[in-house]
């Protein structure tokens, strides 16, 4: 977790190692991804800034990463100008702020020539200073490019006055740091203000969420390990600790334990693992997570790469490409489904003028007494039908009755029709959602046999005597997180895994959740009591953070038990119908920014099929 620990472990790191350093390159890895290769004590090192929502990080690589030559972006253009071939002169962090800033100098000649061969101390030249700020902050998450005026150059996300009012990033607007907190220090945390800070605390609170609320720069993963150090166990409410007198002393040894680290610049990387999977990694020792097996490692970039290839995501251009392959060709199939549903939808209301031409039939029957043979028209009260002059007005009314006959029979089925180009649409728009949202290299990869498993069945419909594509495979195991009280709640990221989550691993009286009208995930929480208001809401932000909706300040998510939850015959997998829905409106929010710090409850245990 990239909180204000393991950044300040990176800023150390990047001290020893970068400070005084050559900016030999300078590449796009992604849309959303920079590397700068340093040359300093003999070696080059790649460092690596990522700005994703879902996999923000900085740290430094000794894998000679490549650029992706298809992204071109304003800022790597003016990192080429500015950075390359400068000198890396000072790193350091905001004070218990997820921000780093790399001061970079370089020599420009008078006639605006860069030149990358002389020495800093060259007085022909002028020495430029630029500052490249890294915010690691969740879906805030962004690489500035200020200059030395502190005016924002330009940014790998741009955020307007109307994304927000409080802190626009554009360029030639000055650069802003984050508006601070009004929360405990916790540098200075010692047992009063520990008593304070418990006793504002309402009783049914956990101490954990008490303390990532009311201390500054504390995660849940550094609040997590706070609480075991002072208590030996994380699992405590305030009300557990409100009447024993040694707890505001125990609450502030522990949270100095976990501080002085960065106080001290002495730094123990780990990376906890459990059947191969990543649990966790800090720059501490994480004795909340002695029951996974610890990786140890020399520096902390050492440990994000490890956590982050786990991940799937090591290799950002690879990825990034196969991600935005996929997503192209989904799109594509997108388009064609479009295409139908506008055909259709033309055809139907063609089919409306069929009645059009019944009523002509029938006026021509009912003012017979008016047409005389070699009549061109009729003009029956206003309304003006056509006639062919060398047919009998009975002839002609027969006429309309064929066509109108001809053209009933060649639309019976657009309704059926329209409603099963409308649900393949529907399902590509949410698969294409769900790749686009792709975080890993196996996720990828599931969607993409999803999708060309779908290709092929859809082919086979449409070729008599083809076999049909093979069977979806069983879906991997979908997101899972615990709570601090045992509920679980389960992400689907793909539609077998929506298909899971719902029909497979709920029970009829746990909750269900999409966001309103937008592709996206299912989300369904197992409860393990009553159902809670606050972890609804938690909920309902992830649903709404893994859906199309993901960069709308509010979404609509609708909520109803599993048992009002119903497939969709012949649509794609996690296509669904529902009913005695609520509907409620939040901010969608990933799940490290409502707090879960990546401890997964297992998928398949504990869940609602056992419940009566």
């Amino acid at each position: 977790m990239f909180d204000v620990l393991t950044i300040a472990a990176v800023t150390d790191e990047l001290s020893d190692r970068v400070v005084n350093g050559r900016i030999q390159k300078v590449i796009q890895l992604d849309d959303l991804s920079y590397g700068l290769e340093i040359f300093n004590h003999g070696k080059r090192r790649m460092l690596v800034a990522r700005a994703s929502s879902q996999t923000p990080g900085l740290y430094l690589s000794d894998t000679r990463l490549t650029a992706d030559p298809d992204q071109v972006s304003p800022l790597l253009l003016l990192l080429r100008k500015y950075a390359r071939g400068g000198f890396v002169v000072g790193v350091e962090q905001p004070p218990l702020e997820r921000i780093v800033r790399l001061s970079i100098a370089k020599r420009f000649f008078p006639d605006n020539r860069a030149d990358d061969d002389e020495d800093l101390d060259n007085e022909a030249a002028e020495l430029v200073y630029t500052h490249l700020v890294i915010e690691l902050m969740g879906r805030h998450s962004n690489v500035i490019l200020i200059d030395d005026e502190n005016r924002v150059m330009d940014s790998a996300k741009r955020v307007t006055q109307e994304m927000s009012r409080v802190r626009p990033i554009l360029p030639h607007r000055e650069y802003q740091m984050p508006p601070p907190q009004t929360k405990h220090d916790p540098r200075n945390l010692d047992a009063e203000i520990a008593a304070t800070l418990i006793a504002d605390g309402e009783n049914k609170t956990q101490l954990t969420q008490h303390l990532v609320r009311s201390v500054n720069g504390f995660s849940p993963q550094m609040a997590h390990e706070a609480v075991f150090r002072a208590f030996e166990t994380a699992d405590l409410k305030i009300r557990d600790i409100a009447d024993d007198d040694q707890a505001p002393r125990k609450l502030a040894d522990g949270v100095r334990a976990v501080i002085q680290s960065m106080e001290q610049g002495v730094w123990e990387p780990s990376v906890y693992v459990d059947d191969g999977s990543v649990r966790a990694f800090a720059p501490i020792q994480l004795f909340h997570m002695a029951e996974y097996e610890r990786e140890a490692y020399p520096t902390i970039s050492e440990a994000i790469e490890r956590a982050l290839e786990a991940g799937g995501v090591q290799r950002p251009v690879r990825h990034a490409q196969r991600r935005e392959t996929l997503v192209a060709d989904i799109q594509n199939a997108v388009e064609r489904a479009d295409a139908r549903v506008r055909s259709l939808t033309e055809q139907l209301d063609r089919a409306e003028q069929g009645d059009e031409l019944r009523q002509k039939g029938e006026l021509i029957y009912a003012y017979l007494w008016k047409i005389n043979p070699g009549d061109a028209e009729l003009d029956a009260d206003g309304t003006i039908v056509k006639l062919h002059p060398d047919l009998s007005a009975s002839d002609n009314a027969q006429r309309y009755f064929e066509r109108y006959h001809r053209l009933k029979q060649a639309t019976e089925n657009l309704p059926k029709l329209l409603k099963r180009a409308q649900a393949e649409l529907d399902y590509m728009r949410q698969l294409r959602t769900q790749a686009e949202q792709a975080d890993g290299i196996e996720q990828i990869e599931q969607l993409r046999r999803e999708f060309e498993l779908h290709e092929a069945e859809r082919a086979a419909d449409a070729s008599e005597g083809k076999k049909k594509g093979a069977r979806q495979p069983k879906p991997k195991n979908p997101d899972s997180y615990r709570t601090d009280r045992s509920d679980i709640i389960y992400v689907g990221r793909s539609g077998p895994q929506n298909e899971r989550v719902v029909f497979d691993m709920a029970g009829p009286n746990d909750t269900w959740l999409h966001a309103r009208g937008l592709p996206g995930s299912h989300v369904v929480i197992h409860w393990a009591g009553q159902p809670d208001d606050e972890i609804l809401e938690h909920a309902a932000s992830l649903a709404a953070w893994y859906s199309s909706g993901r960069t709308s300040t509010t979404v609509e998510v609708d909520a109803t038990e599993c048992r009002f939850v119903r497939k969709i015959r012949g649509a794609g997998p996690g296509m669904v119908t529902y009913r005695h829905e609520r509907t409620l409106n939040v901010r969608p929010r990933s799940p490290e920014d409502i707090g879960f710090d990546g401890k997964h409850a297992p998928a398949g245990s504990n869940t609602g099929k056992s419940r009566q």
